[in-house]
């Protein structure tokens, strides 16, 4: 197995990072089909991806959608949930940018930067956008056609520009929902940089309610934090669907949580 995830990550690859960390208790034992997460997972920060594997794998969904994610970490986090933990899962990229200084290379060849969507079904009808206006950093969103819990779903994964920028996030939402209405069964996983009552997540918040029905967005709303300064700005946006389990697991390898949903068919779907 040590030699596979070698083949699988190249001679770069630390040879200490190859021994799995022990998954908690309570750990899922295979992909759960009806499982979606969403992760934003921290660039550029001191971090292994064996650990990021890990976290992923202690939870298995069957779709993640990660933000901040360079290709080459998604690339070994994919060889890690392959090699020690048994998951496999295919991948699509939605690069915004190439910047050495996010995610290494050579300045002739700098690495790329963006969204990732892991999927244990095969994906298909990829859209990679990049919105107009990023704010002071390009921003975008991945859509790809899946399968979750047995039905085909479109998903996006998105970042909208950082938590200052109200004007752009709403420019970038209005484009997102017109995108998120195409479909009557879709799921809209992201860091949105805002809080539940922030007026640009309205669009979202009309097309496809948040998968936690404590959470909405009204002042007097309960919603748990997903990030180290205590916000909530990682939602997932259920459109057709609905959700019979939403958690946030906090980890000391982002300054985001991890916030996975267990989704249903919609009553009367």
């Amino acid at each position: 197995m040590t030699v596979a995830v070698l083949v699988l990550l190249g001679p770069s690859a630390p040879v200490g990072s190859l021994v799995a960390r022990p998954l908690p208790d309570g750990a899922a034992k295979g992909v759960v089909p009806n499982r979606v997460m969403t992760w934003n997972i921290c660039n550029p920060c001191d971090v292994g991806n064996v650990d990021r594997a890990a976290d992923i794998a202690t939870y298995a969904p069957q779709v993640i959608g990660l933000q901040e994610a360079c290709v080459r970490d998604v690339e070994q986090i994919r060889a890690y949930l392959a090699g020690l933990y048994g998951l496999v899962y295919h991948v699509e990229y939605g690069t915004v940018l190439r910047k050495r200084s996010r995610c290494g290379g050579t300045p002739w060849n700098p690495g790329a930067f963006g969204q990732a969507i892991l999927s244990a079904s095969p994906m298909t009808d990829r859209v990679s956008v990049e919105y107009p206006d990023g704010g002071s950093e390009d921003r975008g969103y991945l859509a790809v056609t899946t399968v979750v819990g047995g039905h085909t779903v479109r998903v996006f994964n998105t970042h909208l520009a950082h938590r200052r920028q109200q004007p752009v996030r709403a420019r970038q939402t209005e484009e997102l929902a017109a995108a998120v209405a195409r479909h009557d069964r879709a799921i809209v996983l992201g860091d949105f940089n805002a809080v539940p009552d922030a007026a640009e997540l309205a669009p979202l918040w009309a097309l496809a309610p948040g998968s936690d029905p404590e959470c909405r967005p009204s002042p007097t709303a309960t919603c748990e934090p997903t990030t180290d300064w205590s916000s909530r700005f990682d939602y997932v946006f259920l459109r057709g669907l609905g959700s019979v389990a939403q958690h946030v697991h906090p980890t000391v390898y982002s300054d985001h949580h991890l916030l996975h949903t267990d989704v249903v068919p919609a009553r009367g779907a």
